[in-house]
């Protein structure tokens, strides 16, 4: 069975399929972990991934609103958009699991828009700087997409 865990103590995602594992390097959020809406923090515990978006679309792909916006990711784009909250290559979305903790009234992490997503390649990883998602590096997050389906359990600890 897939699955993934997510360390935000480490910054470390790691995949687990049957016998093998992966495991990448992350940002999350720079206000630290937590299930409120409108915290701006990583919520913790046990999630699903409920839909992937982005699939056949390039590296650095421009999303908004989970829609592609038909532009690709470039450092001149960036200086159009200074406070752009950029979201790229792929979008895992997901959906808690734990009713009153991280689904559901204000700790729904689905109504909250937190994904598993790709990040311009200047952004570090390895540190804690989202508004909230579990940010990749683009390479990485096509990879993880290519390998989880639709269900996926995704376990996020501090």
């Amino acid at each position: 069975m897939t699955s993934i865990n997510v360390s935000l103590l480490d910054q470390r995602l790691t995949l687990q399929r049957e016998t093998e594992q992966r495991v990448y390097n992350i940002s999350s959020a720079l206000n630290g972990p937590g299930n409120q809406s409108g915290s701006e923090q990583t919520p913790l515990g046990r999630h699903i991934v409920r839909a992937k978006i982005g699939a056949g679309k390039p590296n650095n792909a421009v999303f908004v609103g989970r829609r592609f916006t038909n532009e690709i990711y470039s450092s001149e784009l960036a200086q159009c958009y200074p406070s752009r909250d950029w979201i790229l290559s792929r979008i895992l979305w997901l959906s808690g699991l734990e009713p009153g903790f991280n689904r559901m009234g204000e700790v729904d992490s689905m109504r909250r828009y937190i994904y598993i997503h790709g990040t311009p390649d200047s952004e570090p990883m390895g540190v804690p700087v989202s508004h909230g998602c579990i940010r990749m590096r683009n390479a990485d997050v096509i990879e993880l997409f290519s390998l989880v389906s639709v269900g996926c359990v995704v376990n996020i600890n501090k």
